[in-house]
């Protein structure tokens, strides 16, 4: 299983390092103030587009829908992402988001959600 390793500058200037593990296709932002959930999936689909996932999985949970509402909002002007939805309800449903990413030769308009 292949991990690489990006930094993520926070909001105090600090560069905290984050390993995507690329074999589970998926990150789970449970571990990230909302503050930072924005930088993180960012870094995460770029990493992920990067290495050739056509689709990943981003986990922010159900609770309130905070970052539920800050993952939408990277994902709807990503360059690298075609498209996303609610997960099914095996892989987490409205507490995570499926994420499709473009080929390197797609358009780049910002991601949008097929269907809703």
């Amino acid at each position: 299983m292949a991990h690489q390793v990006f930094a993520i500058e926070t909001a105090g200037g600090v560069d905290q390092p984050v390993v995507a593990v690329f074999g589970n296709d998926h990150i789970d932002l449970h571990a990230y103030p909302p503050g930072e959930a924005a930088s993180v999936a960012e870094e995460y689909l770029t990493a992920a587009a990067e290495a050739g996932f056509r689709e990943v999985r981003v986990i922010h949970g159900k609770g309130t829908g905070v970052r539920k509402a800050i993952v939408r909002g990277v994902l709807s002007r990503h360059p690298s992402v075609a498209g996303f939805a609610d997960a099914p309800a095996e892989a987490g449903g409205w507490g995570a988001t499926r994420v499709v990413l473009r080929q390197p030769d797609e358009p780049t308009s910002g991601g949008r959600s097929p269907g809703g």
